[in-house]
């Protein structure tokens, strides 16, 4: 039983690949966050070189991965629990953890990694993983229509996802080269009212079977009409019709507007998940 850990994202697709796609829900952020890598290069994240492990079991078979694209934390999916408490012993022991800056694993996962760290840690986030079951419309429905963005509105769409990861505090805004890749497959919507864009949702390039929505962001002036449910909705309907049949997406549990909005358009709750990064 062994923690195989690299640099080299072929060799991570290569072993760790078939096991990651077999768990589609709680891997969502390992599949799509190679899907980037593998169509922006190894550095669409950050200047930093990403890492890549994967687990093998007893009977010699790859049964989890693991990925970091520094500055963002460690990202850990659906993994075994002795896989997990070696995980914990390989974060002093493996020169590429060395400078790793957290990491987002299942909540009782991360409790084990931030007990065996060895050093002062914080929760900075926690997330809930949910799964659409039957899509719901927004009751009462708002005001508007959603269209698909195109290119003409990439400043807008800079504009808004820079606000919303300066709002959860996330380490680096969206490059132009991911706007316009998820611009180039209908993956950003906008709802409008009055000819006006008020709110956005997007979602993720199908991978297998699942696609996740977000990030969803209406700017502050135009929120509590209940366009962001508007949006959302429209975004998922469109998740589907790229060929999903698992729709995913993550909430703040901090805010429980958006996971009040997001359980009456038909989300269910699947994991709790949680952040830890240094004290």
């Amino acid at each position: 039983m062994t923690w195989t850990f690299t640099s080299d994202l072929a060799a991570y697709l290569a072993a760790a690949g078939p096991a990651v796609a077999a768990q589609p829900v709680s891997n969502t952020l390992l599949l799509t966050v190679a899907d980037a890598l593998e169509r922006r290069g190894p550095h669409a994240f950050g200047p930093a070189d990403p890492v890549f492990g994967w687990w093998t079991g007893p009977d010699g078979a790859v049964s989890a991965g693991v990925l970091c694209t520094p500055p963002y934390p460690l990202q850990l999916g659906a993994v075994p629990a002795e896989a997990v408490r070696a995980l914990a012993e390989a974060l002093a022991a493996e020169p590429l953890l060395a400078g790793l800056h957290g990491f987002n694993a299942r909540r009782p996962d991360a409790e084990t990694l931030a007990l065996a760290w060895g050093r002062p840690t914080r929760v900075a986030e926690e997330t809930r993983l949910y799964r659409l079951g039957d899509l719901l419309a927004p009751d009462p429905a708002p005001a508007g229509r959603a269209r698909r963005a195109t290119g003409e509105d990439l400043p807008l769409l800079r504009e808004w996802i820079t606000a919303f990861d300066e709002e959860l505090g996330l380490p680096a805004p969206a490059s132009e080269a991911a706007l316009r890749d998820r611009i180039s497959y209908g993956g950003f919507l906008l709802w409008e009212h009055d000819g006006e864009a008020v709110s956005l949702a997007s979602f993720s390039r199908p991978i297998g079977s699942a696609c996740r929505v977000g990030p969803v962001y209406t700017p502050p002036e135009q929120r509590g009409r209940g366009y962001a449910a508007g949006v959302t909705h429209a975004a998922s309907e469109a998740a589907y019709a790229a060929g999903a049949s698992e729709v995913l997406l993550f909430t703040d549990l901090a805010n429980p507007t958006s996971n009040g909005i997001y359980l009456r358009l038909g989300y269910t709750p699947v994991e709790d998940r949680a952040e830890i990064v240094p004290a």
